[in-house]
């Protein structure tokens, strides 16, 4: 639930200010350079320039680490499930069960530098963008779907309340006596009631909204005004050409040092 919570970030960071759509397609920008390939060398001098750039963004990286462990452990675990799946090359490991083998090690090096590099500029656009002026960006700019961009901005300030809930229904059920202990199976039930418990309050909460959205004419098929100007500065070009121009020198150069190799079928 920790990655529910906002980061709070400098507001007045470089990169911070930037237009929420000029963040988002450069984070598309990174995700396409990442999707094309398999090779370890690529996602991980994006990384790099990612984490070199992250001052700029206003986002403290001890402030990112604490807030996205699940995240780290979730991808170590596929990059883990990924070595002792893949076969090939030198045994390194005899698990009984399965072998670890050099092209599993350099595989599952792979998967997890790309889900990092992939995932990173993702938070630190959620981060630093204010859900209001993403909808409204994504209107102004891509001519979204107000129905899409507005729903996806009540869905988006709702988050955090599931970690609110998350923690109000753990405090009421431990005031009522029911503990886990450290029996692992009841630790597991607690779990799965809980869990159950938050989403039955989000789908509440979810349906009062769209009563009161309706109620308000959202979906009346007027036209609407603006009243948030999200236009697209020459800084905002810059990021995404920026990006781009990044995106091809680490492909270049992943190509010349001959490690580069296709996602499908390399």
């Amino acid at each position: 639930m920790s990655l529910l919570v906002p980061l709070a970030p400098d507001p007045t960071a470089a990169l911070g200010r930037r237009n929420p759509v000029a963040k988002l397609t450069a984070a598309v920008v990174v995700l396409l350079g990442l999707v094309v390939t398999s090779d370890p060398l690529t996602p991980a001098l994006l990384l790099a320039v990612e984490l070199a750039v992250l001052p700029l963004t206003g986002v403290r990286a001890a402030t990112l680490l604490r807030r996205t462990w699940p995240l780290l452990i979730s991808v170590s675990g596929i990059a883990i499930t990924n070595m002792v799946v893949v076969n090939g090359g030198q045994v390194l490991l005899d698990l009984r069960f399965a072998d670890v083998t050099s092209h599993g090690v350099e595989s599952a090096g792979a998967v997890w530098l790309r889900l990092l590099a992939i995932t990173l500029p993702g938070i630190v656009v959620l981060a630093t963008t204010d859900p209001m002026d993403m909808a409204d960006a994504l209107v102004q700019c891509w001519h979204a779907p107000a129905r899409f961009a507005y729903g996806a901005l009540a869905a988006l300030r709702l988050l955090p309340l599931l970690s609110a809930d998350w923690q109000k229904i753990a405090l009421a059920r431990r005031a009522r006596g029911l503990d886990a202990g450290r029996s692992p199976v009841a630790a597991l039930r607690l779990f799965g009631s809980q869990t159950f418990a938050v989403l039955v309050a989000s789908i509440r909460r979810g349906v009062r909204l769209a009563t009161a959205m309706e109620a308000r004419g959202f979906d009346s098929g007027s036209e609407r005004s603006v009243a948030r100007p999200q236009p697209m500065r020459p800084a905002d070009w810059w990021l995404i050409a920026a990006t781009v121009v990044v995106v091809l020198l680490v492909t270049a150069v992943s190509v010349g040092a001959d490690t580069w190799s296709p996602a499908l079928g390399g």
